[in-house]
């Protein structure tokens, strides 16, 4: 238990560090809002088949939640973490539901996430706007959330082997 606590720990700090070096990171694709995902790499690993040690959902959620309430206070605003808490349950189901399935890849896992993630935080857009015009954003959001999704999919399945080297897993 004490090694699980541990190992729960560091992907938190983990996320929480990835967190802040996004903040840090002047990523501009001309379309507002869109950023890399990071911390999301931290989800994606814990969820993974691989490397990372098959962490529960419930575990994968728990890190997930804090990092963006800490991360939110530490480097952002409540609207900051409405809308990436929204984002987190829509992508955090998806991703649940495309492992489930068990035809997808990490990299299709963390692509059904990426694309999630932007749908869940237009949602809250639409609510806080009032404005349903927003949905014309979304064939950028779901490229957007493809290409990132897939990014960290890929860097996912390339850190896994370094985290079972390390102890990470079980």
């Amino acid at each position: 238990m004490t090694k699980k606590i541990a190992q729960l720990g560091f992907f938190l700090t983990l996320a929480l560090i990835l967190a802040y070096v996004e903040s840090l990171i002047p990523f501009s694709v001309g379309i507002p809002g869109i950023k890399l995902g990071l911390p999301n790499l931290v989800v994606v690993l814990m969820m993974s088949d691989g490397g990372a040690g098959r962490y529960g959902g419930r575990e994968a959620f728990l890190v997930n939640v804090l990092r963006i309430v800490l991360a939110g206070f530490m480097f952002g605003s409540l609207y900051t973490i409405l809308y990436a808490f929204a984002g987190a349950v829509c992508s955090f189901c998806a991703m649940c539901a495309a492992r489930r399935a068990g035809c997808f890849s990490t990299v299709g896992v963390s692509t059904c996430g990426g694309v999630f993630h932007n749908i869940g935080q237009l949602a809250v857009a639409v609510f806080v706007t009032q404005t349903v015009y927003l949905g014309y954003y979304i064939p950028f959001l779901v490229a957007a959330g493809t290409v990132t999704g897939a990014l960290l999919g890929l860097i996912a399945m390339k850190l896994e082997p370094y985290l079972i080297r390390i102890g990470t897993r079980g």
